[in-house]
């Protein structure tokens, strides 16, 4: 029996579970949309724009822990998807993309919007830089294998997008099923590579004899879904657990073992419990450089003397940036099955660390206290800890809460409390602006049950308030707090600090502050809006609007307040050699 591939794509998405598929349409994609029509099974996302569709593909995945699917065009639709893929392969987040290229007959005659400068069809040649694999489909009968290899690439070792390249006539020819039968008859579940017991009783011993041990949890324990069996870990060895950005939330910040995230962003104390630790057990990090204070001993980590403990899924990982004492490459939730089980018997009642565990309950209390009044605050513009605090406060602890950059990224690592485990999305490695608005719809889609908020800027809302069509289209119930302080207020901060000028940073109009009406902008779209207008507005604006279970946009106006960094950046240092200045408070 023949069928179109284009047809039996769709059934081979639905076999794999594939749900939703997200996109955006063009000449050489329309049989796939023309098939998914007919599909009861999948729905169709649709977006104004490629990134709009990447960003929600990616919230979608992290949410699902599943490769999402994203649909695109050839050229234009592959380079504006491009930030967005990107943005997942560096949060090491599974994706399979499926583009449409031009007419196999036609390769090297520049047919339109054909990528041939150098290459004859070589758009798919975009991706090679960020993502795990890209395919060309040269022939119609190879797509159910690449099919079936991009899937398992995509969720399989450390994760990441791929790219099926496949020329529009390819998606209009004939296949016959039997060979997409035969790819869908193999196994979809990889054993995964766990630890050996001698190099976990080395491990274990280290840290039960360790004076001063930390546990230092990097994003990789969310993707592997392993923070309960970390936690299980940490509580019978008495480890304080420090964090990267992407690592927050593995374990819930009113935890009494958790000391919080270090680096730039971090605290002094959480920073000096790293640096005077005597052995740290890293897993699923890259000890990039935000987290790890530029790498500068002074600061946040000293590798030796500190004995190094790092176990990752990615042997590329270990040791790239600091020497190992024992290094291990496995899958982290299978690792820790293997740790917990011999920590039992090599240590059956555990280890105690009462003074402290004391000492950072006090140390907890004292952060807080130092910013109860700029959580209380009253001013207009609010003042950011004023925004957190009230969202906190409002959101149930089970809340997807979907950043941006900035204040709203960085802030919300260094004082929002995450209570659940993988509840808080972060553009982390690619630092995405206009990630948060359209990542919010991907989570809210995958998990409809819960409460998803994007915590934005209005830098990064502006670059892609599409997202609101989709919303609106689809009665997607996020809530978007745009902390909106009429400029990129980040790098106006570190700009005025060290160059006395805040040009090209703060949004201005006729030499006075200025920002698009937000509100406005969301009821244009069909979505409610509103422009909050003094301090004591926001928080039941929050409530009503997360109440409503509908789309809503609320335009906050927060003072541009830089995050107090305790950490260091060696940016700092290529700016202003010699002076210990970080970001300053602007007008904008």
């Amino acid at each position: 029996m023949n069928d179109t591939v284009a047809q039996q794509l769709v059934r081979y998405l639905e076999g794999r579970g594939v749900r939703h598929v997200f996109g955006l349409c063009g000449h050489t994609n329309i049989a796939v949309l023309a098939a998914l029509a007919k599909s009861r099974k999948i729905k169709f996302v649709n977006s104004r724009h490629e990134q709009v569709a990447a960003h929600a593909a990616d919230g979608y995945a992290r949410a699902t822990g599943k490769a999402s699917v994203l649909l695109t065009h050839l050229s234009p639709g592959l380079t504006n998807a491009a930030t967005g893929v990107a943005n997942a392969a560096l949060d090491s987040i599974p994706m399979v993309v499926i583009a449409g290229d031009v007419p196999t007959h036609y390769y090297g005659k520049h047919p339109h919007q054909e990528v041939n400068l150098h290459a004859d069809a070589s758009q798919y040649e975009i991706y090679r830089p960020f993502v795990k694999r890209a395919w060309r489909v040269d022939s119609a009968h190879l797509l159910p294998e690449i099919l079936e290899k991009a899937f398992t690439l995509a969720e399989s070792g450390r994760p990441g997008p791929v790219l099926v390249d496949v020329p529009m006539d390819i998606f209009s020819m004939p296949s016959d099923t039997a060979l997409w039968k035969r790819a869908a008859a193999g196994t979809r579940a990889l054993a995964k590579p766990s630890l050996d017991e001698k190099t976990a009783e080395e491990i274990v011993r280290a840290l039960a004899d360790a004076k001063a041990p930390v546990l230092y949890a990097g994003g990789g324990i969310l993707l592997a879904q392993a923070a309960d069996a970390m936690r299980e870990l940490a509580e019978h060895l008495s480890l304080p657990v420090a964090h990267t950005l992407m690592g927050k939330g593995a374990l819930p910040d009113d935890h009494p073992l958790i000391l919080g995230m270090t680096g730039f962003w971090g605290t002094k104390y959480i920073n000096d419990k790293c640096r005077r630790a005597d052995w740290i057990l890293a897993l699923g990090t890259r000890f990039s450089e935000a987290d790890c204070s530029s790498w500068e001993d002074k600061y946040t980590f000293r590798f030796p003397p500190t004995k190094l403990v790092h176990i990752d899924i990615d042997p590329a990982e270990i040791g790239r940036n600091y020497p190992v004492t024992i290094g291990a490459v496995a899958d982290l939730g299978e690792a820790l099955k293997v740790l917990n089980r011999v920590a039992r018997r090599i240590v059956p009642k555990g280890v105690k660390r009462e003074k402290l565990v004391a000492e950072m309950a006090a140390n907890r209390t004292k952060f807080v206290a130092g910013n109860r009044k700029a959580m209380e605050s009253n001013a207009w513009p609010m003042r950011p800890e004023r925004i957190l605090a009230d969202l906190r406060e409002v959101l149930p602890r089970d809340a997807i809460l979907c950043t941006d950059v900035g204040w709203n990224k960085n802030g919300v690592g260094q004082q929002f409390p995450i209570y659940t485990p993988g509840s808080i999305f972060t553009p982390g490695g690619f630092a995405t602006m206009g990630f948060g608005s359209p990542a919010a719809l991907g989570a809210k889609v995958a998990l409809p049950d819960r409460v998803v908020v994007a915590l934005v800027g209005d830098g990064g809302f502006g670059q892609n308030p599409a997202a609101l069509a989709t919303a609106h289209e689809d009665d997607i119930a996020v809530v978007w707090v745009i902390m909106n302080n009429h400029a990129f207020g980040t790098i106006a901060g570190l700009e005025a600090a060290h160059y006395g000028t805040t040009f090209g940073t703060v949004f201005e109009k006729d030499g006075k502050s200025f920002s698009p009406d937000f509100a406005a902008i969301a009821r244009a779209y069909g979505v409610e809006g509103v422009k909050i207008a003094s301090a004591a507005e926001f928080k039941p604006a929050l409530a009503k609007a997360i109440k409503s279970k509908r789309p809503v946009v609320l335009d906050v106006y927060m003072k541009n307040e830089p995050v107090p960094t305790a950490g260091h950046w060696n940016i700092m240092d290529i700016y202003s050699p010699g002076k210990k200045v970080h970001h300053v408070a602007t007008g904008g």
